[in-house]
């Protein structure tokens, strides 16, 4: 699942790789994928790129209308204002990419006509969205069969019931200003620590690769209680919050959408690497699996050495 470094970076990439250019056609291939019917997605055709902005794992993509003519031809004494402003406010196209989403770039697109239900080139998935600009354009692809993904177009991202509903952005905040967020993060419930860092009512952005990332550089076991969470327990997970997420995003800086993947899994220390020697002490990673998921950790740097043998079995650990 993209989570908020890879994000952080689809939103700069397209950004700068179609800032400017016009919407020129849209076409939904995957009506589950759509949950809004106004405005409709018809309504961003004609519309000018501006940018796009993250919330959480959320990319919000704002249009704007495009510019009119300037040229001054009307009788300056007539003051009456017709003008349609819901026309001139930006619109977004909101997505989350799910768990097996991506947004897939070309700088060649093929025909406006060419509506079929497969992406572009050799990508894995079915396609869910596609977007023509003036110049290139995108797919949203999503593989599998549990589709998830999900498409929004809206006046204010917040309109989105789900980025409305997000919890803090860690992004940008010291190490002193993450401390009592957590702190009071950790008060809302009485959780593994794992299952709040991934909690986007609580903290906006972090999911099952980075919280094992994060636990497993602040050596907190994934299965640790937040109401029993000491201030120092706090300090150090703040400190691997700020330091994974900034430098997961500081690897991501300049990669092509395409290469962001091989990226994320090649920084990784614990996560995706059962069986391999943990970077930090020379034990291997394991791995406690779930019904629909799995978790990695290393046992000599997270857990006084204990082994979580498998979710049925184990204690909670400390």
């Amino acid at each position: 699942m993209p989570e908020l470094p890879e994000v952080e970076a689809l939103g700069a990439f397209l950004t700068q790789n179609a800032a400017g250019r016009r919407v020129v056609d849209t076409h939904v291939a995957s009506m589950g994928a759509l949950k809004t019917v106004e405005p409709p997605l018809e309504a961003l055709v004609g519309r000018t790129l501006v940018g796009a902005q993250r919330y959480g794992k959320w990319l919000a993509v704002r249009t704007d209308a495009s510019a009119p003519d300037t040229t001054d031809t009307t009788d300056t004494t007539d003051t009456t204002d017709t003008t349609d402003t819901t026309d001139t406010e930006p619109l977004y196209l909101v997505f989350h990419l799910a768990r097996a989403g991506w947004l897939r770039w070309q700088d060649s697109m093929p025909p406006a006509e060419a509506r079929t239900g497969k992406p572009m080139g050799r990508a894995a998935g079915a396609l869910a969205l596609r977007v023509w600009l003036e110049e290139g354009g995108f797919d949203l692809t999503e593989a599998g069969t549990r589709k998830s993904l999900a498409v929004y177009v809206v006046r204010d991202p917040t309109d989105v019931p789900r980025i409305a509903s997000l919890g803090f952005d860690p992004v940008g905040l010291s190490v002193e200003e993450l401390v009592p967020k957590l702190r009071v993060a950790a008060k809302v419930r009485n959780q593994r620590i794992k299952a709040a860092l991934r909690d986007q009512h609580l903290i906006a952005g972090i999911g099952n690769a980075y919280s094992d990332e994060i636990l497993h550089a602040a050596k907190i076991s994934p299965f640790a209680l937040t109401g029993t969470m000491r201030e120092e327990e706090l300090q150090r997970i703040a400190e691997a919050v700020h330091d994974v997420l900034g430098g997961a995003i500081e690897t991501s800086r300049g990669f092509p959408a395409p290469a962001l993947k091989d990226a994320k899994r090649r920084a990784m220390a614990v996560h995706g690497r059962t069986g391999e020697e943990c970077p930090v002490c020379g034990d291997v990673v394991r791995e406690v699996a779930f019904t629909d998921s799995s978790m990695q950790y290393c046992a000599t740097c997270q857990t006084d050495g204990r082994i979580l043998a498998d979710r049925r079995l184990s204690r909670l650990l400390r």
